[in-house]
């Protein structure tokens, strides 16, 4: 599908958050899906990204995950000073705020006459957690949530009894969760019990693991990217959204 792109600024508890949209140009209804991005906001690779998926046939709303800590329309690069800011926000905003985000976001998307109401998330990196964590909202009918950091461990910033590990008995949606097993940033004994623990929440979820390494969708950096996994992982998001969206 041709798709057409726009941004939006939505307000939300924590501040203005600039929001990218990436829907298809023919008149219509669709599904939506929240795409939450890398430490570094929307690089030229999540815009990419988002456009295959809005290609589909959805609504792709990318937000700036970190709107309230950079002036809107921030980009970090893929270096060290942008790992090293990107990584100082990640353990300076609460989950309670992303919550907000996302809540901002369906009240958006409720509004908007080429949506269905339906909504989805996606993610990779941190924005794999967020994808997972959004899917704590009952609205949230599904989410891909692509080598998702930080679940394992709780170490972001949250209140009592509220990190995205306690918070997975919650999770009503189907999840579809996509590992490195080379990935540094979540070691096996971490998959172990991000497993274990969806097993015991009786969360509907299926798992995959590949041989490869932290960041293989990033079609930039050729020293991680594999192309050809990228291809497979999309083609399994689309068929999750499109059974559990468009139905």
């Amino acid at each position: 599908m041709i798709i057409q792109t726009e941004f939006v600024d939505i307000d939300t508890p924590t501040g203005v958050m600039r929001t990218y949209i990436y829907r298809p140009k023919a008149p219509g209804k669709y599904p939506a899906i929240i795409y939450y991005s890398e430490i570094f906001q929307q690089t030229d690779p999540i815009a990419r990204s988002a456009a295959i998926m809005a290609g589909h046939g959805f609504v792709v709303l990318v937000p700036e995950v970190f709107h309230e800590l950079n002036p809107l329309g921030t980009v970090l690069a893929y270096d060290d000073a942008g790992k090293d800011k990107g990584n100082a926000d990640k353990f300076e905003k609460p989950l309670e705020s992303h919550d907000s985000d996302t809540q901002a976001m369906l009240d958006f998307v409720d509004q908007q006459t080429y949506c269905t109401g339906k909504v989805g998330s996606m993610g990779v990196c941190i924005g794999g957690h967020l994808a997972y964590r959004a899917a704590v909202n009952p609205n949230i009918l599904a989410a891909s949530c692509l080598y998702a950091t930080d679940i394992h461990s709780s170490t972001l910033p949250s209140q009592a009894n509220n990190d995205s590990l306690t918070r997975t008995k919650d999770i009503k949606g189907e999840l579809l969760m996509v590992w490195g097993k080379q990935d540094p940033h979540v070691p096996n004994e971490g998959r172990f019990l991000v497993h274990q623990n969806l097993i015991d929440s009786e969360v509907h979820f299926s798992w995959l693991e590949f041989n490869a390494a932290h960041a293989f969708m990033r079609d930039e950096g050729l020293d991680r990217y594999d192309p050809a996994l990228a291809l497979q992982v999309y083609q399994m998001s689309v068929e999750l959204f499109n059974r559990t969206l468009k139905a």
